[in-house]
């Protein structure tokens, strides 16, 4: 091993100038004592959703659901959201087409799941995934690998306000 004359330090120190202050800036113990405060933070912050969800649950709301005034969509447009019924929450597209003309559809490709959204360019229902595309009329497959149309979820228009309902 060779070594600096002036300094007296081998070569390889000076070829990789790290200092020894500086790897002893945090100890094991305070490190553990970091990973302990911030994994018992991450479940304390769990178990406070958790207990929100339970204790204060999404309004359910039983038949129809109000979705948006009708002026608020133009024709051509699309708004999704989520209905939330008794046990699952349910992601919608609700299309107008026409002056008094609305569909709206389960979110979901029936091919992977993947969130479908209306092309009015191309009058369809686009998957982005895998190219799939559905009639907007009817939900019905017109190209690609979905297996089955989108369900469809009944539309209401009652005085100038738009609700879906969970009956056929």
């Amino acid at each position: 091993m060779s070594q600096d004359n002036n300094n007296k330090t081998p070569v390889w120190k000076s070829d990789f100038p790290i200092k020894q202050d500086e790897s002893t800036l945090i100890s094991r113990r305070k490190f553990t004592k970091l990973l302990c405060l911030l994994s018992g933070g991450l479940a304390l912050g769990t178990g406070a959703i958790a207990i929100k969800s339970v204790a204060c649950p999404r309004a359910r709301i039983g038949g129809e659901y109000f979705v948006c005034e009708a002026s608020e969509l133009p024709v051509g447009g699309m708004k999704s959201s989520i209905i939330i019924n008794d046990k699952t929450e349910t992601p919608y597209i609700l299309i107008h087409l026409a002056e008094d003309k609305w569909r709206c559809f389960a979110q979901k490709c029936t091919h992977l799941s993947c969130s479908v959204l209306y092309r009015p360019d191309m009058k369809k229902i686009m998957c982005p995934c895998h190219e799939g595309a559905f009639d907007p009329e009817t939900g019905e497959v017109l190209q690609g690998p979905p297996p089955r149309p989108l369900p469809q979820i009944s539309v209401i228009v009652r005085e100038g306000k738009v609700y879906l309902t969970d009956k056929a």
